[in-house]
Parts: structure tokens; sequence; C-alpha cells
């Protein structure tokens, strides 16, 4: 009985070489499937794409362990699947153009303070994920960002508006004034004597 447990855990129902292959085919597929779908399914900037990210991996599972439920099956399939993403991310890592084909190139969403809408349209990110996003990151509003990049993996890096060199200037000199009328003060306060 207890021998017969075991068994049923860890013998394959399949072949290891088809063990192999279905986690490599089913990876090949979702990279090229998310790179088609843009950048927000990988941002995961609302619940519905979440959802999607989820009920994707719960569909393509099947595919990937085939008729098979066993321990060693799942092993083989989960080895299979971070074996093929160490090898990919190295042999990226040494191709940059083919890495940027793959991953994309970042866009810019916001630049000098304006929002470019015919970006936001085209990777389908709504004014009010735009402005959460600048939340998450330590900004009031957006009228606080200078610049803003959708990068490859589906983050926003926000830069924030630098003052102008007059602005810095003149806080400069009101601080400066603002201490020598203190130090004033200070001394017409002192007792003569």
């Amino acid at each position: 009985m207890v021998l017969h447990t075991f068994y049923d855990m860890f013998a394959l129902g399949l072949p290891v070489l088809e063990k192999i292959l279905r986690p490599i085919v089913i990876y090949v597929f979702l990279i090229v499937a998310l790179r088609l779908a843009g950048k927000r399914e990988l941002a995961q900037l609302n619940p519905f794409d979440l959802v999607v990210l989820l009920t994707l991996s719960n569909t393509v599972q099947n595919a990937i362990i085939g008729e098979d439920n066993s321990v060693t099956g799942g092993v083989i399939g989960a080895g299979t699947l971070l074996l093929i993403n160490y090898l990919v991310v190295k042999f990226l890592f040494n191709h940059e153009k083919l890495e940027r084909l793959v991953e994309g190139e970042p866009d810019v969403i916001i630049e000098n303070g304006v929002v470019l809408e015919d970006c936001l349209r085209r990777e389908l990110i709504t004014m009010s994920e735009l402005q959460a996003a600048a939340h998450k990151q330590g900004f009031g509003s957006l009228a606080d960002v200078d610049r803003a990049v959708l990068e490859p993996g589906g983050t926003i890096s926000f830069f924030a508006r630098q003052p102008q060199p007059d602005v810095v200037r003149h806080a400069e000199l009101t601080a400066r004034l603002d201490a020598i009328l203190d130090e004033l003060r200070g001394l017409r306060a002192r007792p003569v004597g």
C-alpha cells in the first residue's frame, strides 16, 4: 500500500523528453504572447490584468504537465522552466540588440511635464492609472512630474520637475535675507549695556 502510494507520487506518466519539451514550448509561447500584449500586462496596473495573468497560468498548467501529476514530473517541469529562463536571461545579457527585440524599448509617457496621451492610448493606460502609479512613487500629482518612462518590464519611472535656476537663486536670496533679518531682530532684542 505504502509502496503503491510512493509509486503513484513519483512514477512518470509521460516520457522524460516530453516533460522537458512541454515547458519549453509554453515558455516560448508566453514570452512571445506577453511581448505582443504590451508592457501593461507585465506591470499589473489594475485588477483585470492580474486576473488575466492568474488565469493564464492556470490555463497553461495542463499544457505543461500533460496527463502526468507526479511529483517527479512536477520537479522536471519546474526545473526545466527555471533552467530555460536562466539560459535565456544569460544569453540576452550578452546580446543587447536581441534583448531589446524581446523585451522592447522604453516609452516616454510624460515629457517636459506634458502627458503624451497617444502613448497612453497605445499602451492602454488610463490617466487615473498613471496618477496612481505616480502617487505610489511619492508624487503628489502629475504636475510634479517632468518625465515618466514606461520601462520594458512594465514599471513606470517618474522623474521630478527641477526648478528653474532663477527660481532656485531667488529662493536662496530670500533665505539669506530672512537669516539677516533674524539676526537683526536678535541684536535689537539684546539689552544694551
